[in-house]
């Protein structure tokens, strides 16, 4: 099965997804994190497919939606992006399973809109506000070091592999425990045709964040408006601290997994395992019979 491709207008750029399956079956989607793409959820997306409608955006600066004009990539315009995918679905409320960055994303959207959101699986999707308060850089520091950040941005090139061998080599050195197969694929879905060779398909300024950090305060008011049941996921291998005891206590109700030799890219990692917790966790929403043949 191949996924069709679609588009949805926010905040006046073009923003692509993929709808995988039958638009009658319960709407689910899929959110990938920073310089990711859609097509690398194509394995779940396929796992998925024969209970749920899957569909997979293209987050803003990445694959093959449109590029913000002066480099703005926050998470509250991501955030603002899902919400406009939602309506332009029309099909809510939404499971949700999201990575990283989306699961950030995800985590916006459904404190703003809990009622648009039925379930939530984040993997590595916490971040930094999940391990505690954090000492906050001066307000003038942020500002001058995201000014010259911006700056140096304004003169990067995307960088061209001379071949699709060349970028996957890449792709492996970035997660050694992709397969050839999956390293592969990632990389011809998430390339594009340049002058020299390849580039990936997202923007340099997806690299710039904002002197405006997003702090404890406003995350627990968002994560406890939340009321659907969420799944969070980590990889015990994941660069980044994993010593401290996360932070829950802002959420209503969820369950909490690690999944041994996995590192941030969990899904990919330990797919099985993975996709065992999703199912899991989602059977949940079925009648008993039909619980334990998902499980199965």
């Amino acid at each position: 099965m191949q996924p069709e491709s679609r588009y949805y207008v926010s905040q006046r750029l073009k923003m692509h997804y993929l709808v995988w399956g039958d638009e009658t079956k319960p709407p689910l989607i899929l959110i990938h994190g920073t310089r990711d793409h859609a097509r690398s959820w194509d394995r779940t997306a396929q796992a998925l497919v024969d209970r749920y409608c899957v569909y997979v955006p293209d987050l803003r600066g990445h694959g093959d939606s449109g590029w913000a004009l002066g480099g703005d990539y926050s998470i509250i315009d991501y955030a603002l992006d899902i919400h406009a995918l939602g309506e332009a679905i029309g099909r809510g409320p939404y499971t949700i399973i999201a990575h990283s960055l989306g699961g950030g994303v995800a985590g916006q959207y459904a404190g703003a809109f809990p009622e648009k959101v039925k379930r939530l699986i984040t993997i590595e999707g916490l971040g930094r506000w999940g391990w505690g308060r954090e000492t906050q850089r001066p307000a003038h520091v942020r500002m001058r070091d995201w000014v010259e950040s911006m700056r140096k941005l304004e003169t990067r090139e995307l960088h061209t592999y001379p071949s699709l061998e060349a970028a996957t080599a890449r792709m492996v050195a970035a997660n050694r425990n992709l397969s050839p197969e999956l390293a592969r694929h990632l990389t011809e879905t998430g390339v594009r045709e340049a002058e020299g060779g390849y580039t990936w398909k997202f923007d340099n300024y997806t690299h710039a964040g904002s002197p405006y950090e997003f702090n404890m305060e406003d995350a627990r008011d968002l994560w406890n408006q939340i009321r659907c049941p969420i799944l969070i996921i980590w990889g015990e291998e994941s660069w980044g601290a994993r010593d401290q005891q996360i932070d829950t206590s802002a959420f209503h109700n969820f369950r909490y997994e690690r999944v041994a030799k996995a590192g941030h890219w969990v899904h990919h990692d330990q797919f099985d395992v993975f996709i065992a917790l999703v199912n899991d966790f989602l059977a949940e929403d079925l009648p008993a019979a039909a619980r334990e043949e998902a499980r199965a």
